[in-house]
């Protein structure tokens, strides 16, 4: 059995002014539109934000990142070494710097200025926990390295051979990102 075919004709050409005021009604709208929507709309979100969460909605992901109730944040400024990639004596590095990071936001409300965001695309920003701001309190603990390197935070942790500067950890040339 034969297929058959139904051919509509093409509809009728829009007369010359009926094609003109359509495009010009599509440009008008365009432009209301490109006025009217918010910046965040299009792109261009504020350079900074804040955000806060309750302490029963701070929970550590690792040793440089919180999840914030629904929104993950990963601390900037700051190195630490992958899980398994470094040992701190007879500990694993990330594991004791997240213990440590946990221990700075135990019970406390969190409050990030959030600029930017790293190549997973989780938020980077500053926070802190009770007053405490959580990258250099890691630092001055010999949790974490600070980017750029800042010696004065560093360097109590150091002399005092603490966290990441334990006398037989895994130097830091070996597991630190080059970038």
């Amino acid at each position: 059995m034969r297929q058959r075919r139904i051919f509509r004709p093409a509809p009728p050409p829009l007369p010359p002014l009926g094609a003109l005021a359509v495009g010009c009604g599509l440009i008008g709208a365009v432009a209301l539109l490109a006025v009217a929507l918010p910046r965040e709309l299009m792109g261009s979100a504020p350079a900074e934000q804040r955000w806060t969460a309750a302490a029963q909605d701070v929970m550590v992901v690792d040793a440089d990142t919180l999840r914030l109730g629904g929104r993950v944040l990963r601390l900037s400024g700051i190195a630490v070494p992958e899980r398994g990639a470094a040992r701190c004596g007879a500990e694993d590095c990330a594991a004791g710097a997240a213990d440590a990071l946990a221990r700075l936001v135990r019970s406390r409300a969190v409050e990030c200025l959030v600029r930017g965001r790293d190549r997973q695309g989780r938020a980077l920003g500053r926070c802190e926990a009770g007053g405490v701001i959580l990258d250099r309190a890691l630092a001055r603990a010999g949790w974490a390295l600070v980017q750029p390197a800042d010696a004065s935070l560093e360097a109590a942790a150091r002399n005092a051979g603490r966290g990441l500067f334990t006398p037989d950890a895994t130097p830091p040339e070996i597991w630190r990102p080059k970038s």
